[in-house]
């Protein structure tokens, strides 16, 4: 069975993030072709990246990257749930992803962002990461507006057209996760 991981990728107090991962999940929840699996970062306190070597070099010396690799590593494909700050995706949300190299390889992506032009940007940028990562992303975003898809730009309350193209995104991240795994097949043998 395919493992995704959903990522929340803001720890701030009073984030919007939370509602939106947890629709994300109950979506998720709903299908049989995936195993779902939240994963919120605000569980992972990693210090800004401290470790000595590049982690394309597979050479970690710390506890916590260790067990945050490991945790990288269980999945076949993740969503991203991410805020926009200042154009691009979180500072905690990159400080993960920047920790481990090989866990991220021939594994699909998608992106669910929200913000006052529905996080757009964030997740451009996301995708500009994925490719250095080996990460496939795929072609759906759900772009949540803090004005159309927010009571008040704080209660979650998705438009109508959200939920099938959240539905999309993960029918593309099931798929993308299932073609890619001769090649993580290939990679773990070696």
């Amino acid at each position: 069975m395919i493992r995704i991981a959903v990522i929340l990728g803001s720890t701030r107090p009073g984030r919007r993030g939370e509602q939106v991962a947890h629709w994300v999940m109950n979506q998720a929840r709903r299908r049989t072709d995936a195993e779902f699996e939240l994963v919120d970062l605000i569980d992972y306190p990693l210090p800004h990246l401290d470790e000595p070597l590049p982690p394309s070099m597979g050479q970690t010396q710390n506890a916590h990257t260790k067990d945050w690799a490991a945790t990288i590593g269980r999945f076949d494909g993740f969503v991203f749930v991410t805020p926009e700050y200042n154009h691009s995706t979180s500072g905690v949300l990159k400080n993960a992803i920047d920790y481990v190299y090989a866990e991220w390889n021939n594994k699909a992506m998608g992106v669910v962002s929200y913000g006052a032009t529905g996080g757009t940007r964030a997740a451009e940028h996301l995708r500009l990461i994925a490719g250095e990562l080996q990460l496939a992303d795929v072609r759906t975003n759900v772009a949540l507006s803090l004005f159309m898809d927010f009571k008040e730009f704080t209660e979650l309350a998705p438009a109508g057209h959200q939920a099938p193209a959240l539905n999309t995104l993960l029918d593309q991240v099931i798929a993308w996760s299932q073609a890619l795994a001769p090649l993580r097949q290939v990679s773990q043998a070696a």
